[in-house]
Order: C-alpha cells, then structure tokens, then sequence
C-alpha cells in the first residue's frame, strides 16, 4: 500500500447521531486520519462533500430522504470524487452489490472493530477496495443475474487485450497489485498501468466494478 504522508479525510454519512459520534470519536483518535465532516442524510452529501472535500466518505446505506445507494451513484458522478465505503448492519443486504455498481469502493459491518474501521479507510484512500471475498461471493450468488448481463459483460471484456484479461482475472480473484505482479511476471508499475488502461477502456470507476463485470461474465 502507498504511504500516506497527510491525513485522510474522512466525511461521516448516518442518519444516527450516536452512530456519527461514535465513528467521529473512534477515527479522529487514529494516526493518519482526521474526520473534516458529517451529514445525517444522503441529500446532504452534495453540500458537505463541497465544503470539506473529503478523501474517503462513510456512507450509511438507509436513511430516510436520500438513501445512501442513491448519494454514492450521486457522488461518484461527480468530477475527482472521493471513495465511498458503504456502512450496514446486514451482510446480506443485496443493496450492498447495488452500493458497489454505484461505484462505492467496498463495504463494512457496523460491528466491524474499530482499528479494523480505521485500516479500511487508510486502504481506500491508497487506492485499494475494501472486499471480504466471502461475503462478497454470498451476496453476488444471491443476487440473479439480469438477462443479458452475461454476454454484455462478455462483449466488453473482448475490448481488452490478452494481458489486460489476465489482469481483470486476478482482480477478480481478489488479488491486490504486488500479487498480481508476482503471478503474471510483472513490475508492480506495469500492474498499475493495465489497471488504468481498464478502467479508462471498459468506463468504470475503481478495481470492485472490475471485479464484478469479470463476475457477470463467469470468470470468478
């Protein structure tokens, strides 16, 4: 993971006070991070997000104006947006998927430890997703592929080249980019730069939307 030499900044999305305060609390206390804001609903994020130009966003998902699947697909639409970690008390919440599709860079258990909480929002902010393979497969098996879904994803892998397949595999996998340089006989430099050429190819915003087109055409 790239260091990070100044502190991520974090903006707390919940429509539970003592959730916000408790997550402020818990991250303001963690080396490298400086929470800069808080909205207690999706329709506030816009505005907070103007004013504190967060690095990471804490988005919980059911809120009662604006849900936070309708604020992420909003904020990543956005010009040079920040990355977006969906909070949720279930993990089998198929809004969840939904989240990742909108361009949320992963998810996290309301219950998750606090340091755990904390090494998530460093990992996204370095530009990695925050995936649990496990849950992440349980809530993709659970969710039906649309009709066509499988040949459009397809149809648009066959855009990238052989070597840039390979590298779509790996994601999907689940591998971070020094294991993917390890397994395809790769400089780490080269990794990043498939990984870009990807996202800029196939129009998606982050490594997870990879991961998951690579899932709609069965290759993970």
């Amino acid at each position: 993971m790239a260091p990070v030499t100044q502190p991520v900044r974090v903006l707390v999305v919940d429509d539970d006070a003592l959730v916000r305060a408790g997550l402020t609390m818990m991250l303001d206390g963690a080396p490298g991070i400086a929470v800069v804001g808080e909205a207690c609903d999706g329709d506030e994020v816009p505005a907070a997000a103007d004013a504190h130009a967060p690095d990471v966003v804490l988005m919980d998902l059911r809120m009662p104006r604006v849900d936070g699947l309708t604020a992420t697909r909003r904020l990543r639409a956005r010009p040079r947006p920040p990355e977006v970690i969906v909070l949720t008390t279930f993990d089998t919440d198929e809004n969840i998927l939904l989240a990742l599709r909108a361009g949320a860079s992963g998810f996290l258990l309301k219950d998750t430890p606090p340091a755990r909480i904390a090494e998530a929002v460093r990992q996204v902010a370095a530009g990695e997703p925050i995936l649990s393979p496990r849950i992440t497969r349980r809530l993709m098996d659970r969710t039906a592929v649309q009709a066509g879904a499988y040949t459009r994803a397809r149809e648009t892998l066959a855009t990238l080249s052989p070597r840039e397949h390979d590298v779509v595999v790996a994601i999907a996998q689940g591998h971070n980019n020094t294991e993917i340089a390890k397994a395809l006989n790769m400089t780490l430099a080269t990794v990043k730069t498939h990984v870009s050429h990807i996202l800029t190819k196939l129009d998606l915003d982050n490594r997870t939307q990879i991961a998951l087109l690579a899932h709609d055409a069965g290759l993970a």
